[in-house]
């Protein structure tokens, strides 16, 4: 049965709510700051959050007791010095909050920092750590609930401190707050029980890319779709599977599981069913969309008469960890005479060049440029391209306030759009995703009056499609790129993850009745 303490019903709980969150791949030559986190705290951090509104039904039962969130856009590794900032900040503030019953910890699960093989495990035994040492108001040990991205990596060190952990069930992340919602309401339910749920661990011999692992198909349509049946069985208070993330070279890379139960047996069970459909369904997996080079891509969405037609430069996906500026797919644009002539138009957002972005506001728009464009902090794929066009707008965007996944994405961005024949390129002097008409549109709305449904092709350095740019295609192609988020992960050279591992070791158990997917109780 599960272990117990007292049950807190006569006073309102403690709860702080904090944590760390990026993607990062060790390919990826850039390095994240400390300048790249958007970082929260006060009154600003709660009202990320619905659950916590004082007019909610958990304000009677709760005092919520905000710390701090650190969250960036997916890049390369964490600089040590940045890491070791904001990691010292959100474990003072804990110290400093006083007596606590539990944490809202709000993460993404695929942080690498330099020179750390396991970042959330540092982080997470620091964090309880601190928490221990303030306890709480009843002076028992206070309970840890995580909420996590699908594509993070949860290795037995980083799981073990952790009371409760549970993770998206769609990607795209739809449901990335209804993920924290539940981890809130599953800590506060414990912490009001007197439950110390069991959890049960297992990690799964296979790393996919999360171009292949879509949940809007099979078969990680049905492994997600079953996570919520699962959760209501008896003894059962939560189920998660977590595909790992593949662009990192680190032992803890493959998918998990973790099945948390007021009863041992079932959460074993469970975990252990689920770990199995996960690997008899590895060779199930596809890619969201048909695939092809950069060149067969632009060719198949130059024929095509479906408008707009886009095309996922999915190597170069700053969302996923790339770096965001190489010029490989803006090359093979301009080699297709239809784009160079103008007969076919097409905008292609996205290419991380600020030295390019000041020398278009320097000449002005209208005016004619010759830029080094791109290939300066991912110089492995080519390396700049020389362009030479007109100025078509610019835009100093100011910040926004707004939800949008981890608040990462609203800050101001310098842009500027040049034309090229039929080719429209937008230059930005910091990674910034293209994912929404928003970030496409005017000064509103942050963008540059440039509207992607009048353009024949749209090429978008991202994976599969975000729900606005899926509404918006009339065909699509995800075209394997080059660069830090390679989906071709065998020529990406991976070598510190533990072998074997599918799909590097294609054959490996296929004599032997499969891989030993025993849960661990933690």
């Amino acid at each position: 049965m599960t272990s117990s303490s007292t049950p807190v019903r006569d006073r309102r709980l403690r709860i702080g709510i904090g944590g760390i969150g990026i993607e990062s791949s060790t390919f990826c030559p850039h390095r994240s700051t400390l300048d790249d986190f958007r970082r929260t705290r006060g009154a600003e951090l709660l009202d990320r959050y619905t659950w916590t509104r004082p007019d909610g039904d958990l304000a009677a039962l709760v005092e919520w007791v905000p710390l701090l969130h650190a969250v960036a856009l997916p890049g390369g590794p964490v600089e040590a010095e940045s890491y070791l900032l904001l990691k010292d900040e959100l474990v003072t503030r804990i110290r400093e909050s006083g007596p606590l019953d539990g944490l809202v910890y709000d993460i993404h699960g695929a942080m690498s920092v330099v020179g750390l093989t396991d970042a959330e495990a540092d982080l997470t035994e620091a964090v309880r750590a601190a928490l221990d040492e303030v306890g709480t108001p009843d002076g028992h040990r206070p309970v840890i609930s995580a909420a996590m991205d699908l594509h993070g990596n949860v290795s037995r060190r980083f799981a073990t401190p952790v009371d409760l952990l549970t993770a998206h069930r769609l990607a795209p992340h739809e449901d990335a707050w209804d993920t924290r919602e539940r981890a809130a309401r599953n800590l506060v339910h414990c912490l009001r029980e007197g439950l110390r749920p069991h959890r049960a661990w297992v990690q799964v011999p296979v790393l996919l890319p999360g171009e292949k692992t879509s949940t809007r198909l099979e078969p990680a349509a049905s492994l997600y779709g079953s996570l919520a049946g699962i959760e209501k069985r008896d003894g059962i208070l939560d189920a998660a599977l977590w595909v790992g993330y593949a662009w990192a070279d680190e032992p803890r890379c493959r998918a998990a599981v973790v099945v948390t139960g007021e009863d041992a047996e079932p959460a074993v069970r469970e975990a252990e069913s689920l770990a199995r459909r996960y690997w008899d369904a590895r060779r199930d997996f596809v890619f969201g969309g048909p695939t092809g080079s950069a060149r067969e891509c632009i060719e198949r969405a130059v024929a095509s008469d479906r408008r707009p037609f886009l095309i996922s430069d999915s190597g170069d996906n700053p969302t996923a960890g790339g770096a965001g500026d190489l010029a490989y797919v803006l090359g093979e644009l301009l080699t297709h005479d239809a784009i160079r002539s103008g007969a076919v138009t097409a905008v292609h957002p996205g290419i991380t060049d600020p030295v390019a972005v000041a020398a278009c506001f320097e000449a002005g728009v209208g005016a004619e440029v010759t830029l080094s464009v791109g290939g300066k902090v991912d110089a492995r794929h080519g390396g700049p391209y020389r362009l030479t066009g007109t100025v078509e707008a610019l835009q100093r965007a100011a910040d926004r306030k707004d939800r949008a996944e981890g608040g990462a994405f609203d800050r101001g961005v310098g842009m500027a759009a040049v034309r090229v024949g039929g080719l429209t390129v937008i230059l930005v002097e910091r990674r910034k995703p293209f994912h929404t008409l928003a970030d496409f549109l005017g000064p509103a709305e942050g963008g540059l009056g440039i509207d992607p449904r009048t353009y024949d092709l749209v090429v978008v350095k991202i994976g599969y499609l975000e729900p606005e740019l899926h509404a918006m295609a009339a065909d699509w192609l995800l075209a394997l790129t080059p660069g830090g988020v390679d989906q071709d992960l065998v020529r990406l050279g991976h070598h510190r993850v533990e072998r074997p591992l599918y799909p590097f070791d294609e054959d490996a158990h296929d004599t032997d009745g499969g891989p030993d997917l025993t849960p661990v109780l933690l």
